[in-house]
């Protein structure tokens, strides 16, 4: 068999994933407690997404209600399918800022001792298999805000003469820098990722994202950015907008080609390999363009107001530059805008908000 394994398999980057390995043909093991209605309330929860995939793909997906932290929980799923795993795709996560400051053990046992779980069972029974992280833009803490942005009218910008006007490459440090509990969280298990790889000779991959989004998102106030500014548009739900004079940029890639990067990945995998991901200069905007955006797909008015004070450790500015991940698979290219994203949520999600 084909086995490929993936974690938090009933949220946005890996049902998109187990969308994906099923149509190629392969038998997907999915990992998913639905810990995200825990994080983030009712609205969050990922059932609705894990009874879709199991009613869909029928024997191709084999879902498993277990927690990534649970050693012999997790032992157990490898050494059923053992050197059948050819691929293991971990995208499970606590992913908000504020969240991890009101449960600091939670987060990180979930972000990093749950990633220690996954690559120790990895190395111990299916050592040969391709591991692919989700970690994010989130480990270069908030040094992007130190580049020098210029404001435009809708949004901050960087000059076209800076070396990172294409973007920010994996150069940057991660150092030195306020993380937020979340970041560190992730740092610690981006660097684990890596050192597996570089001790081990594992093949392992590091996919640094910003704004991953899609039609399966569940989003909330606290994370899902796209997903949520539409619901809330669609819904007639008040937003509020934090800090930066709603002017913050984020570059937003589709699950579908991200999943798709991991593809080009496992196809020709390297070893110990750390690559910023996201839309670039292809797919990004601002939170105002995003608003005005939603306003037109959805011929509806949002009801935001703006909160002076920003997020601890947001960005300001965040387009990646994703030229290193091409220059290694050329053949993979970005496919949906931000309009297009934006659209796509709007038609699959309408009639289930409303």
């Amino acid at each position: 068999m084909n086995i490929v394994l993936i974690t938090g398999s009933a949220g946005l980057i890996g049902s998109e994933a187990v969308s994906f390995f099923c149509e190629q043909g392969f038998t997907v093991v999915g990992i998913d407690n639905n810990m995200r209605q825990r994080f983030f309330g009712e609205d969050a929860s990922t059932e609705w997404n894990r009874d879709h995939l199991i009613d869909k793909y029928g024997d191709l997906y084999i879902h498993h209600n277990v927690d990534i932290r649970d050693h012999e929980a997790i032992s157990k799923i490898f050494q059923t399918y053992n050197q059948d795993i050819n691929l293991i795709i971990h995208t499970a996560a606590q992913p908000s800022h504020d969240w991890a400051a009101n449960e600091p053990y939670t987060d990180f046992t979930v972000n990093a001792n749950g990633t220690l779980v996954l690559l120790e069972n990895t190395r111990q029974i299916c050592p040969n298999a391709v591991f692919i992280f989700c970690s994010t833009n989130k480990v270069y803490g908030d040094t992007p805000n130190g580049l020098p942005l210029i404001e435009e009218e809708l949004r901050w910008e960087i000059d076209q003469n800076h070396l990172y006007y294409q973007g920010i490459d994996e150069t940057m440090s991660i150092d030195n820098t306020k993380h937020s509990l979340f970041g560190a969280s992730k740092v610690a298990a981006d660097v684990l990722v890596q050192e597996y790889g570089r001790y081990f000779e594992m093949k392992t991959a590091t996919f640094r994202g910003g704004c991953l989004t899609g039609p399966s998102h569940s989003g909330t106030k606290l994370h899902g950015f796209l997903s949520y500014l539409m619901k809330c548009t669609i819904t007639e739900q008040a937003y509020q907008v934090y800090g930066y004079k709603g002017k913050q940029v984020r570059d937003n890639i589709h699950s579908y080609d991200l999943v798709n990067a991991f593809y080009h990945f496992y196809q020709n995998p390297r070893v110990a390999e750390v690559y910023n991901i996201g839309g670039s200069r292809y797919s990004n905007c601002s939170m105002l363009e995003a608003i005005q955006h939603c306003e037109a797909i959805t011929e509806k008015k949002l009801d935001w107001s703006y909160i002076e004070s920003n997020r601890i450790g947001d960005h300001i500015w965040w387009v990646s530059d994703v030229s290193k991940f091409q220059s290694h698979y050329p053949e993979w290219q970005l496919t949906y805008t931000v309009p297009d994203i934006l659209k796509e949520i709007f038609a699959q999600n309408v009639n289930r908000w409303l």
